[in-house]
């Protein structure tokens, strides 16, 4: 077994995170270490098992792909199939796929019996660089995204470049989106070095895909070590959501979670511009960066601005009846305090 890339510390001990082209193989191995004597399930949506065979030997639990999946009904299904499966405190869950899945398999592992052990094994660019790292875990509710969760950390993280081969080229493109954040709110060096890179990662350049994912993993892991239940620095990472859920809510999920980030760094860092907070023309770096990527930019003229309002008022960061978001202080440095209060007037301006 190859040792893992880094390792993320966290309250109650230590996730690996193995990265590595043609790695997935070593799955089996990497649970006999980490896990032994554990009986694995894998939870994966049915595109995903269809198109990346589970790499061991273990009962399979499917639901239908999509966001629309990532239910508080998918999530019972699931653990009634547990259940059924006879699974007790010596199992443990197997996270194939992308963001979705790790969220609800996560979920799912994090409450059966009170919690059993999982292991992030992400097949998407979105879920590789963002969603598989920090042990957020949860489900959508009618009110808003990812309102209903857990903190529940991996055991391990296993990632595959190779299996990036099968992704969609939008989604692919969607997945940049959060590298193009963690740079943002990282360092000026790190957008420059996605900015001179975005032809190969375009292509998906294996060996400078590599290089992205442990570059951008490491941006992440050191935020959540820090700031493991986001008291303070780790809503740095929520750059951007704040609108992005909105977007993915009013458009019933028709708009891309990276796709949505995507505007949504650009239009918060328009707010802070107009707020005196962000510098003058950071909105215009991003944009360039992410258009280079492939990606939208400016929000789809259809979609309701009073409807996207009412969305952002479930944003977790909301305190006392204030919408608040993570803005930068410029391209590649975040602003302090982590979350910055945002009269309406203006957010209806900008919009």
């Amino acid at each position: 077994m190859k040792p893992p890339a880094l390792i993320l510390r966290h309250a109650t001990g230590t996730c690996p995170v193995f990265i590595g082209p043609g790695i997935l193989p070593e799955l089996p191995a990497i649970l006999d270490a980490l896990l032994p004597g554990r009986r694995p399930v894998v939870i994966s949506d049915a595109q995903v098992a269809a198109a990346v065979p589970p790499p061991l030997d273990a009962p399979l639990l499917s639901f239908p792909a999509g966001e629309a999946s990532k239910t508080r009904d998918t999530w019972a299904r699931l653990t009634d199939d547990l259940l059924a499966l006879g699974v007790g405190r010596d199992g443990a869950v197997v996270a194939l796929g992308g963001g979705v899945t790790g969220d609800l398999a996560g979920f799912v592992a994090a409450t059966y019996l009170r919690g059993i052990p999982f292991v992030q094994v992400p097949t998407s660019l979105l879920a590789m660089l963002d969603a598989s790292i920090g042990g957020k875990t949860g489900v959508d509710v009618p009110a808003g995204k990812n309102l209903v969760g857990a903190f529940h950390q991996p055991a391990a993280v296993v990632i595959d470049p190779r299996a990036l081969g099968t992704l969609p080229e939008r989604e692919y493109r969607a997945g940049l989106a959060e590298a193009v954040k963690h740079a943002a709110i990282a360092d000026p060096s790190e957008l420059s070095w996605l900015d001179a890179r975005v032809e190969p990662l375009l292509a998906r350049d294996e060996a400078v895909v590599d290089g992205l994912l442990r570059r951008s993993i490491a941006i992440k892991a050191a935020i959540v070590m820090a700031d493991e239940r986001e008291g303070g620095r780790r809503a740095a990472l929520n750059a951007g959501h704040t609108v992005a859920h909105a977007i993915e809510s009013v458009s019933g999920y028709s708009v891309l979670h990276g796709e949505a980030v995507a505007i949504g760094l650009v239009t918060e860092a328009r707010l802070g511009e107009r707020l005196g907070v962000t510098a003058s023309g950071t909105a215009a770096i991003l944009a360039q960066l992410l258009a280079r990527c492939g990606l939208p930019v400016s929000l789809p003229p259809e979609l309701d601005r009073d409807a996207l309002i009412a969305a952002m008022q479930s944003d977790k960061k909301n305190r006392q009846g204030a919408l608040r978001f993570a803005l930068l202080r410029s391209a590649g440095v975040t602003a302090e305090p982590w979350a910055t209060p945002v009269p309406e007037g203006v957010i209806r301006d900008v919009l």
